[in-house]
């Protein structure tokens, strides 16, 4: 096949999952575009169900199953899809997988996971992932989310981490529960009653629970008993950092700590 319309009725249907959050998580379904992303999700077991290349920029050699269609497109067609200002000529249909609780599992003695509550901002989640990718943490747990994980700019800020992460997606309640039946010792990012994040221990079970950008930590997580406020003092006259650069920060923090890393 050579599609080479962009009314095309699946060139169509590809815009619309580009766009529309509400058609990704109803089809369970997104848009990957790009060489690095797209071998990402092949690497980590993502059924991509066809691809899309325009024989005209695709310089690449992926190797897909043999259940994946390939799909030839022309350049007008690509650079009508085309998300990015690079043109690598390659743009995959992939299928989303579950991220409930129930389907994580993790081997670790002393799991470290990061729990994001609403996170809003498709590019500060995918910072977050690439800095959980380069970090091997076992899990980021988003609460309560705002934005659906396959957004693409979720997809291009985490370089396809969004792929190579564990990735649990679930409510409040669900998460809180699961870390305390579980035992972890639980972190809160906040200012109110906390202690410096340098004096404490984070050597057994972990997680550092970071709020939304606009809000901070809701008071479901702040008035917990059994969870320790933590800040990260600073010197000049903000009293806050960006998310990704807060989460960087106590992550490598429990890493030092853990000898994982020199």
């Amino acid at each position: 096949m050579h599609i080479t319309s962009t009314k095309n009725p699946q060139i169509k249907h590809l815009k619309q999952l580009q766009s529309k959050s509400k058609l990704r998580v109803d089809e369970n379904s997104f848009v990957i575009e790009g060489v690095r992303e797209i071998e990402m999700a092949l690497t980590h077991h993502y059924h991509i169900v066809k691809v899309f290349i325009a024989e005209d920029f695709y310089q690449a050699d992926l190797k897909f199953e043999e259940h994946t269609q390939v799909i030839r497109i022309s350049s007008n067609v690509y650079q009508h899809l085309a998300y990015r200002s690079s043109t690598e000529g390659i743009v995959a249909l992939c299928k989303s997988p579950k991220h409930n609780l129930s389907h994580f599992k993790t081997h670790a003695e002393n799991p470290l996971v990061l729990v994001l509550e609403s996170p809003e901002k498709p590019g500060n989640i995918g910072a977050i992932l690439r800095t959980v990718d380069a970090a091997k943490l076992d899990a980021v747990m988003i609460a309560d989310p705002k934005t659906d994980l396959y957004n693409p700019n979720t997809i291009r800020a985490s370089l396809g981490a969004v792929f190579s992460n564990s990735i649990v997606l679930g409510s409040s309640d669900e998460i809180y529960e699961f870390l305390n039946d579980n035992s972890f010792n639980m972190y809160s990012a906040t200012l109110q009653n906390s202690n410096s994040y340098l004096s404490e221990n984070y050597k057994t079970k972990t997680a550092f629970i970071m709020g939304s950008e606009a809000y901070g930590l809701t008071t479901f997580w702040r008035q917990k008993p059994n969870i320790q406020a933590i800040n990260i003092p600073m010197k000049g006259q903000i009293d806050s950092m960006n998310l990704s650069v807060s989460s960087a920060i106590l992550i490598f923090e429990a890493l030092r700590q853990r000898e994982s890393i020199v």
